[in-house]
């Protein structure tokens, strides 16, 4: 069977900075070819894609990831009826206990009031819940008896979702109409594992492509309000940082991303559409989104020099074995020249090799002299053309297998 997988390929340079630290503060590393590379987590660079799908996608087509879960469907049921507010909280919790079969509970810590005294939190579940919009509001639709005679009273919703059917309805609700994030990145439910979701997508760790040292910055602070014959620092401290020129990679089962979403999710669509509109979104997303660790103090907005993208029919294909060598700063120092030369060498041979290749299905989006090498790779595209097309070969493939 002919599958469609997306491969992404990012060489992209990032100057002093510390993106993703470990519990110690420091700039997360990993050996690699014998030698200490710069690493950015898979987590922290999801996490940065997820929030930048908020400037390219709408509320409704994205999820929350939150263990005040019951909190969040309790606004969505008083934003339906106001008189409800008294008892959103403990609708939600019951709501949510039929449709996931997890427990929620009332935190331990308490939050205090605009008078200053303490009060409970609202109930929280044990781990992060992830829910869609449409989720949400399915949930909350129930929570309200619509179709039954009853006012949406606790006692009454406790007797409602008794009944089969009712509970049936309520584990649906959490089964369908998946948010693109969550078909995307996944999603584990701890108490029911039929409500986990398969991740579309698998996101490497980024690595430096070369050697890469760990330095110290020291900085001081001056107390404002110092006379002049008072000298010294205000405070005092240290921050770890590193540069690093890294190669990013991710791919993405449009299969399953497709299975996931589901056909025909919205009115007047083509079934490929919510795929389409998905994998553009997240194409976008991953290419141009930074993890924010240090930002404030180290402001390293950098994007990507150079991104190599290709649809594929068999497997999923990393090239980070073009760096198992580390590559050795230019005679005009840096890395990102030598870099593009290596990928320009490495592809084609391994792809090659095992007879993978497929140019009318390659791009190759740069930027500077100094990645020029990579030219030969793909059709050369700007980064709105790379989306468009790319979103148009995935929709033509599977349109083709439908």
């Amino acid at each position: 069977m002919t599958r469609t997988i997306l491969d992404i390929h990012i060489l992209q340079t990032v100057p002093p900075s510390n993106l993703n630290r470990d519990d110690t503060g420091t700039p997360k590393s990993a050996v690699f070819g014998g030698v200490r590379r710069a690493r950015v987590s898979s987590q922290a660079w999801k996490r940065a894609t997820r929030r930048a799908f908020q400037d390219l996608l709408p509320p409704t087509e994205l999820g929350v990831r939150t263990k005040k879960v019951a909190a969040a469907l309790a606004e969505r049921i008083v934003a339906r009826d106001t008189a409800l507010e008294p008892v959103a909280v403990q609708l939600a919790t019951q709501v949510l206990t039929a449709a996931t079969g997890s427990a929620i509970k009332d935190p331990l810590r308490k939050s205090k009031a605009a008078s200053g005294e303490e009060s409970p939190e609202a109930p929280e579940s044990s781990y992060l819940m992830f829910l869609s919009s449409r989720q949400l509001d399915a949930l909350a639709e129930l929570a309200m008896m619509e179709d039954d005679a009853e006012d949406p009273t606790p006692e009454a919703l406790a007797k409602y979702l008794k009944d089969k059917e009712n509970k049936a309805r309520a584990r649906q609700a959490v089964d369908s109409q998946h948010s693109v994030d969550i078909a995307l990145f996944g999603r584990m439910v701890a108490d029911s594992a039929d409500l986990n979701v398969d991740a579309a997508t698998q996101v490497a760790h980024a690595l430096s492509v070369h050697k890469s040292d760990i330095e110290s910055d020291y900085y001081t602070a001056v107390d404002d309000r110092s006379r002049e014959d008072e000298s010294g620092a205000g405070m005092i401290g240290t921050i770890d940082f590193n540069s690093a020129t890294l190669y990013r990679y991710a791919a993405v089962d449009v299969d399953r991303l497709r299975r996931n979403l589901g056909d025909g999710l919205r009115d007047n669509e083509s079934p490929t559409t919510p795929v389409e509109k998905a994998v553009g979104a997240f194409l976008e997303a991953f290419i141009t989104s930074l993890p924010t660790g240090k930002i404030n103090t180290f402001g390293n907005h950098t994007l990507p020099s150079a991104v190599l993208v290709k649809v594929r029919d068999r497997w999923p294909v990393s090239f980070v074995g073009a760096f198992e060598e580390p590559v050795p700063k230019t005679s005009a120092g840096g890395y990102l020249r030598q870099s593009c030369r290596r990928l320009a060498e490495f592809v084609p041979e391994l792809e090659r090799q095992y007879g993978i290749t497929d140019p009318e299905q390659s791009w190759v989006f740069r930027v500077g002299e100094e990645t020029s090498a990579l030219g030969e790779l793909g059709t050369e595209v700007s980064l709105a053309t790379l989306v468009n097309e790319v979103s148009e070969a995935v929709g033509r493939r599977l349109g083709r297998g439908a």
